[in-house]
């Protein structure tokens, strides 16, 4: 099946905001939803914190009130803080939004994190501690005992682990959930259904990533132009350990890793937007290729993450002309949420090889980010904090 067809003949193969318009808040009815969660963007100046402010331009859920950053930026209007990379103007909602710092008294119901890995770890556990919901982008917390790592589509379950972390580390309503490295996100999603129907026992994969995961200004373009760079610092070590979490489970008390054998040899490429993997996959039980297509083809989620304004329904698409995916084709497509696989093939090393594409700053960063704060919102972990505000004046009072 050609991509074209397949977002002719599927609503759930289109545009991001044309897939979700219909989608509202379970448990929430329509008229509630005028109310809708105020949302704060951490490093809202950066490029994954400026996809985070255009995805909550007209989100169904959420409602951009206060942007942070770095003390160069605070006191600024947003639109004179930020050199804006992304196609089309800054969204009015958030031009005239007064750039803060990262004091944890920003007026909103919980925090995106899009900062830079230098300040992303004790900046996140302020806010926790002081009441806000974290959901993250960054790298810090990722791997941190009781914080979910989190794909909706793969570990949903994952988030029973909140409850713990809030009485280990001491927060009273906050919390940090993570979302998974650019190039670690697409890898899993397509390793999920594999998994689930033969089981994993080895993954390796290379992967050609995009200039844009190195964030602004990225790589130098004497570095970089006519060329492949074959390292890229921590990633390949964040490739190998994230999906055995990811793939594994909350056993009540700690996570379980999956225990597959992964190995991961990480290049940066000439390429804007999309990280594209050549990968192999050992599998634990005797399957043809037409049974590892359909288990891709047809992986599906439930019907509280088809709910969810970001989520697909069908979140991989499986192309069959021989040469796709290509980033400038493809990268694009369930707006930049969906998983591209070609070149499913016989591997003559494990067992199956093929190709997959994803956009490792939607899917990869921020899309992956608003999604889990919508699952996030779905089971009831966001509070509104001006009713929280109220209700301590209230104690206070009497």
């Amino acid at each position: 099946m050609s991509l074209d067809s397949a977002q002719q003949h599927s609503t759930d193969k289109m545009p991001l905001r044309q897939n979700t318009a219909d989608k509202t808040l379970p448990g929430r009815s329509v008229q509630s939803l005028e109310k809708k969660w105020r949302a704060g963007v951490l490093g809202a100046t950066g490029l994954v914190g400026q996809r985070i402010v255009k995805l909550l331009a007209d989100h169904p859920w959420f409602e951009l009130t206060e942007v942070a950053a770095s003390e160069r930026s605070s006191g600024k209007r947003y639109a004179e803080a930020v050199r804006w990379h992304l196609d089309g103007p800054i969204p009015e909602n958030a031009r005239d939004l007064v750039v803060k710092d990262l004091d944890p008294t920003l007026e909103c119901d919980f925090v995106f994190s899009a900062l830079d890995s230098s300040v992303a770890g004790s900046a996140e556990e302020d806010f926790a501690q002081a009441g806000y919901p974290v959901v993250s982008n960054a790298k810090n917390h990722r791997r941190d005992a009781y914080v979910p790592l989190l794909i909706p589509e793969v570990n949903a379950a994952h988030l029973e682990a909140i409850p713990t972390q809030q009485k280990k580390c001491g927060y009273e309503r906050g919390f940090i959930v993570t979302n998974p490295n650019c190039s670690t996100a697409g890898l899993v999603l397509v390793l999920k259904p594999l998994a689930d129907a033969f089981g994993l026992e080895k993954v390796f994969v290379v992967t050609l990533q995009a200039v844009s995961g190195a964030g602004y200004p990225g790589v130098a373009t004497m570095d970089i132009q006519g060329n492949v760079i074959p390292f890229i610092s921590g990633e390949e070590e964040k490739m190998e350990t994230e999906p055995q979490k990811l793939l594994g489970k909350w056993d009540g008390a700690r996570f379980v890793d999956a225990g597959v054998g992964l190995t991961a040899h990480c290049n940066r490429v000439p390429v804007l937007d999309g990280h594209l993997e050549c990968v192999s996959i050992g599998l634990k039980k005797i399957a043809s290729l037409r049974e590892v297509q359909e288990a891709l083809r047809t992986f599906e989620v439930d019907a509280e993450l088809a709910a969810l304004p970001s989520a697909l329904r069908h979140p991989i698409v499986v192309l069959d002309e021989e040469n796709r995916p290509q980033p400038r084709r493809d990268v694009d497509a369930g707006g930049g949420m969906a998983a591209v696989v070609g070149r499913v093939r016989e591997c003559p090393l494990l067992d199956v090889k093929l190709t997959l594409l994803s956009h490792n700053l939607v899917r990869g960063a921020a899309g992956a980010a608003v999604m889990n704060a919508e699952l996030l919102a779905a089971r009831g972990f966001f509070k509104s904090r001006v009713d929280q505000s109220q209700s301590i004046e209230e104690s206070v009072s009497k």
